[in-house]
């Protein structure tokens, strides 16, 4: 019986298991298996319908109005960092054809801790981006009622701390006679206060739309991936038209004179708006979490991943031109940009066209996290780092249903009652981190020649080209890395450090051990937009990583399966 926190689960271990039916712990057996239902296609249009989503409609925005027409550039920019962690996921999916993404793969690399904190780590990434795409689908599918004329009352389509706020704040602005400064967005939140049902401070305030939203997606989730891929593919290829149709007409509008100067305020203008342009494509890996489901995923799990980026980055590109080619990119600093330009331009009745499809993208976004994390829980349940009732498949249904529904009431309750825009954060920095260890677990797994119909990722050794790389980032970043040690909040720029750190590390290890490309560029890639992000966003992940590992000593490390003394000899 091993009682190392990094014990390691074989590959053949994780392949036998779900051979023998143990996916459900509580009813073994091959009918308790999930339904293999998947193709090629249907996860190209799982991996669009999760990346097209609030991030096109919003972030997009900031990031034009921080880096100009130059946006365009950060798009390729982080599509090939994404590229390269989709390699990576690519090459654990066909080695390891199972439920449970980046924490089954961790688990076969780095070993037990690592695997839960990843999957801890996934929990808070779909969880935290669900209740905000629930969130911002409300506000879509409430615009979208107030175009035709369906006015709901303010009280029902909000949170209560938002609505108590500027309430505050409108009676403080009127007091001191500021009445410019009150927003229309700050007027109708204070509305929901006055008119919500209830006395004084307790009143009745609460996102109805949301629960909803989150109530007939889980339902969806719950009775089986084939109705789940139904509603996915035509839900995508609705969005798709409409972008498209976007994009088209767009063009037509387009000043080429908007486009001069292309780099406004220069590369680090454009580096800015990291954050939005990656939230943009946040998403791709969730597909990873339905192997299982797939009909061949060792050929066709890669295939979506990588169609579904190349396909995105495309439309993200052409997005990106069209809206800062019809307007200048000073205006874009606005939380519904798509719609912005087409009033500013005159073609209002557009924006009702716009305001459909972010209603579709941020709905099918949340159906396949919805459909992502069960399987994340399942997957942990059945090492027994979770109780068992989180692996249960339903005998009709064949899905994670106990791990569905708690899915179901994690999401929905907290976008019933909470104002979460200051974490959204923590879903680009939990996505990351994710992507890291998934780079950094293939180059812990042993080479392999390629075998035919599975993916294999192809080596390039790294042994001469990351030192060199390493120079020139070194030479073009040198006043950054002076940086890390003259000036105030010293501490704010430890993620930086960490960043140098790694890479230093990284270069030496390629150089000695010769280390495939690939996950060596996807690593560095990866945690150097982790260092771009914001210090309070590493804070709120560092503490949430401190609960689970409260959770994992008190329950997990006692429940592991691979810590049973029949189960030693299954260690890699």
């Amino acid at each position: 019986m091993s009682k190392s926190i990094f014990r390691r689960k074989s590959v053949s271990k994780i392949l036998a298991d779900v051979a023998s039916g143990f996916s459900d712990s509580e009813h073994p057996g091959s009918a308790s298996q999930l339904e293999k239902a998947l193709n090629v296609k249907d996860l190209t249009l799982m991996g669009i319908a999760a990346v097209v989503g609030a991030g096109i409609f919003s972030t997009i925005g900031e990031a034009s109005f921080q880096g100009g027409p130059g946006v365009s550039i950060l798009f390729v920019i982080t599509a090939i960092t994404c590229g390269f962690s989709a390699l990576c996921y690519a090459e654990f999916a066909s080695r390891i054809p199972v439920a449970g993404s980046a924490y089954t793969y961790a688990y076969a690399s780095f070993g037990e801790l690592i695997a839960w904190i990843i999957g801890w780590d996934l929990l808070m990434e779909y969880a935290i981006g669900n209740i905000a795409v629930a969130i911002s689908w409300s506000e879509y599918f409430v615009n979208l009622l107030e175009g035709f004329k369906i006015h709901l009352p303010a009280w029902v389509t909000m949170d209560y701390f938002s609505a108590f706020t500027a309430h505050e704040k409108v009676q403080e602005l009127t007091a001191n006679g500021h009445l410019a400064d009150i927003t229309d967005r700050m007027r109708i939140a204070a509305s929901a206060w006055a008119t919500a049902p209830g006395s004084g401070n307790i009143k009745f305030i609460a996102n109805l739309p949301a629960l909803a939203i989150v109530i007939i997606i889980t339902y969806l989730v719950y009775i089986g991936i084939r109705e789940t891929k139904k509603a996915t593919n035509a839900m995508v290829y609705l969005k798709i038209a409409i972008v498209l149709a976007v994009i088209v007409i767009g063009f037509f509008y387009v000043t080429p004179a908007n486009w001069h100067p292309f780099l406004p305020n220069g590369f680090s203008g454009v580096m800015k708006g990291v954050s939005g342009v990656f939230f943009a494509y946040i998403g791709f890996d969730a597909i990873s979490t339905t192997a299982e489901e797939c009909q061949n995923p060792q050929k066709d799990l890669p295939k979506g991943m990588i169609y579904s980026l190349v396909i995105c980055t495309v439309l993200y590109i052409l997005i990106a031109l069209v809206l800062t080619g019809m307007v200048s990119y000073k205006d874009l600093r606005v939380g519904d940009p798509l719609a912005y330009v087409f009033a500013k331009v005159g073609l209002k009745n557009i924006s009702y066209v716009i305001s459909i499809s972010a209603v579709i993208a941020t709905a099918s976004v949340l159906l396949i996290f919805q459909l992502g994390q069960p399987r994340i829980w399942m997957s942990m349940s059945r090492d027994g780092l979770l109780p068992k009732a989180f692996s249960r498949i339903h005998p009709k249904f064949r899905t994670p249903s106990f791990a569905t529904v708690v899915t179901g009431f994690v999401v929905a309750i907290p976008a019933l009652f909470l104002n979460l825009t200051e974490v959204t954060n923590l879903t680009s920095i939990g996505t990351l981190f994710a992507f890291v260890l998934v780079c950094g677990g293939v180059l812990l797994l042993p080479r392999e020649a390629a075998v035919k119909g599975k993916f294999h990722l192809p080596y390039i050794n790294s042994q001469f080209i990351v030192p060199v790389l390493f120079l020139i980032g070194v030479y073009f970043f040198r006043d950054n890395i002076m940086g890390l040690f003259s000036g105030t909040e010293l501490h704010h720029k430890f993620p930086y450090f960490l960043f140098i750190l790694l890479s230093a590390t990284l270069t030496v290890l390629a150089f000695i051990k010769k280390l495939s490309l690939i996950p060596v560029l996807g690593l560095v890639s990866c945690f150097y937009l982790m260092a771009e992000l914001e210090y309070e966003s590493w804070v709120r992940f560092l503490a949430w990583l401190v609960i689970g590992l409260v959770i994992y000593f008190t329950y997990g490390y006692k429940h592991s399966v691979m810590g049973k003394p029949e189960n030693a000899h299954l260690e890699r």
